[in-house]
């Protein structure tokens, strides 16, 4: 891996990967959905979707048909702390890729009729959101886990937000967050890391002398654990469960830990969740635990979908696990087969250019450094069973808020073992 800082800030960071003949490059940009003003709700993802329409150089037809012409992708995405435009091209492409990326980022138009169209597109987004009922249970347990932050609202927006986006609010947002210090050049494959400085300097360099900014500070203790129970009504033939309660964020030392917990609670196949709910009672098709991490806050839920009238089972069986492993932690079996499982799955998830790259932006993003894959192993194989057993009884004896996505009229409709949430 090299790294190199320009004069204006951009970071440009490569990983020469041998043995491909392709090369995947993304420009990050450090900011995302947290970070809009209430009247930019959904301006980062609306962005994402404006700055392909159209730019000085290039129009959109002429951007889709330049990387057409040489096989390439060209896409981007918008979380809730980072922006991504990225590509995959052969290495020969790779100027080319470079130049239609900055192009994008920096020169395009946003034209007044371009963001009436695109409102439409997004419009028709935030309906196919709503349609599914596991991307409107994840809103609806963020917005109740996250009351009132920032974290806690749509990365794409409210319908009333993007009805009410004038060209004038994206373009204030887009020119006064996606500055060079903010940018992160990220590329792996078959590439030279001069080459690439020298195509990013001259796409994104500036004769100034800023520095990067530092990557967003951690914070304890931000999302208080609460007692909550949310439900949205939805003519669906499953109830769709999520459970959870707030976790580590990605400065905490201990999140290695928390991620072999989640492996072994509801990562895999073998997992308790999996084995209790599905193997054992057959009460659910999908059920799994996850965690997310962000600056200065984090959380870790349980998801199961299933028969509405078996919704009382599933969560008396989750919380049943969850406060086995609180008061017991793990077994030194089920923490060694899921350290296994975390090693085999890192391992096997950076053998492709675009997981690699994925890698570089968001570690420089959101640690200002590159943690190396011995490393990682390394924090892995440290954990032991005492670590997740502490870390267990912490955060799984916290109170639980709940979201219920289903065919429910209210919350007095839902079964007994979740009204001692309300």
């Amino acid at each position: 891996m090299a790294r190199t800082e320009l004069p204006g800030g951009v970071r440009v960071l490569t990983e020469h990967v041998p043995g491909v003949r392709s090369v995947a490059l993304g420009i990050w940009i450090a900011i995302g959905s947290r970070d809009e003003r209430p009247d930019q709700a959904g301006a980062a993802h609306y962005l994402e979707h404006l700055l392909f329409k159209g730019t000085g150089r290039r129009t959109a037809q002429g951007i889709a048909e330049e990387m057409d012409a040489v096989g390439g992708e060209l896409n981007a995405f918008t979380a809730k702390e980072h922006t991504c435009y990225y590509a995959h091209v052969l290495d020969e492409d790779l100027p080319l890729a470079l130049d239609v990326l900055a192009d994008v980022v920096t020169n395009a138009e946003l034209a007044h009729t371009d963001v009436e169209l695109e409102r439409g597109v997004v419009l028709e987004e935030i309906a196919m959101r709503d349609d599914d009922p596991e991307d409107l249970l994840g809103e609806l347990f963020d917005e109740t886990l996250f009351a009132g932050h920032p974290l806690g609202l749509p990365v794409i927006g409210s319908e009333e937000s993007i009805r009410g986006m004038s060209r004038e609010t994206l373009h204030e947002f887009w020119r006064g967050e996606y500055t060079a210090p903010r940018m992160v050049v990220a590329a792996a494959g078959n590439l030279d890391h001069q080459h690439v400085v020298d195509l990013a300097a001259k796409a994104l360099g500036s004769d100034g002398d800023a520095s990067p900014v530092a990557p967003r500070a951690g914070g304890r203790g931000l999302i208080p654990a609460r007692r909550a129970l949310a439900l949205r009504t939805d003519d669906s033939e499953q109830a769709h469960l999520m459970l959870g309660v707030p976790g580590l964020d990605r400065h905490d030392p201990r999140r290695t830990v928390l991620s072999v917990l989640n492996t072994a609670l509801g990562g895999g196949l073998s997992s308790r969740l999996f084995q209790q709910v599905r193997e054992q009672r057959g009460l659910a098709y999908q059920v799994y635990s996850a965690q997310v991490s962000y600056a200065d806050a984090g959380a870790f839920t349980v998801y199961a979908g299933c028969a509405p009238e078996r919704l009382g089972e599933v969560v008396g069986v989750v919380r049943d696990v969850l406060s086995g492993v609180a008061a017991d932690g793990l077994t030194e079996a089920e923490v060694l087969r899921a350290k296994g499982s975390m090693r085999g799955g890192l391992v096997l998830g950076l053998e492709d250019t675009a997981s690699r790259m994925t890698r570089l932006g968001r570690s420089e993003l959101d640690h200002g450094r590159q943690r190396t894959l011995a490393e990682s192993l390394a924090k892995i194989d440290a954990v032991t069973p005492t670590q997740v057993a502490s870390l267990a009884a912490e955060l799984l004896t916290q109170p639980l808020t709940a979201a219920i996505v289903g065919p429910y009229d209210e919350v007095g409709d839902l079964p007994a073992a979740l009204h001692d949430l309300t």
